[in-house]
């Protein structure tokens, strides 16, 4: 019998920079922070059609629903961030994260990246560590004082897919 999966993975489209956006701050509410918090997110969290033409970005979907969403950030010759990734809130905890970090993972040895860069929501780091992640430190939030998120790297040159 044939595998056949009710998901797949391809690029956004310019039509669902919106929808990515919402999703994005749907995604981080689900952590339960303020609604004040979130608005300050807000502008980091935007992805519009600049950023989908200069970020490699893939939606994963379920029967041509959005579940979420990831995006690659080139930073050097060997590395590449993790731009975002998100999934819908009533989704988290399914396996779609995982899906789209495998894919990460393998579009990132495709374009010849050593590393993945991810700059992690606390409240998301041990999902990182558990999909090959390691914390390599910390960095301060920009437009939110006295905050700091969890730094990490997945080295790709280690994995086999």
């Amino acid at each position: 019998m044939l595998d056949i999966q009710p998901w797949l993975i391809r690029f956004a489209l310019p039509s669902e920079t919106e929808y990515l956006t919402e999703l994005a701050l749907r995604s981080k509410a689900y952590w339960g922070y303020s609604e004040e918090f979130i608005n300050a997110c807000r502008q980091g969290f935007t992805v519009d059609l600049n950023y989908i033409e200069q970020n490699p970005t893939f939606v994963l979907e379920n029967k041509e629903l959005i579940i979420g969403f990831y995006s690659l950030e080139h930073l050097s010759e060997n590395e590449v961030e993790l731009g975002f990734l998100f999934i819908e809130p009533s989704e988290i905890g399914k396996g779609y994260g995982r899906k789209l970090i495998m894919h990460a993972k393998q579009q990132g040895q495709n374009l010849g990246y050593r590393r993945i860069i991810i700059q992690s929501d606390p409240n998301a780091e041990q999902f990182y560590l558990n999909v090959g992640g390691t914390r390599i430190g910390t960095k301060k939030y920009a437009n939110i004082p006295n905050r700091e998120f969890p730094l990490l790297q997945i080295d790709l040159h280690e994995i086999h897919l």
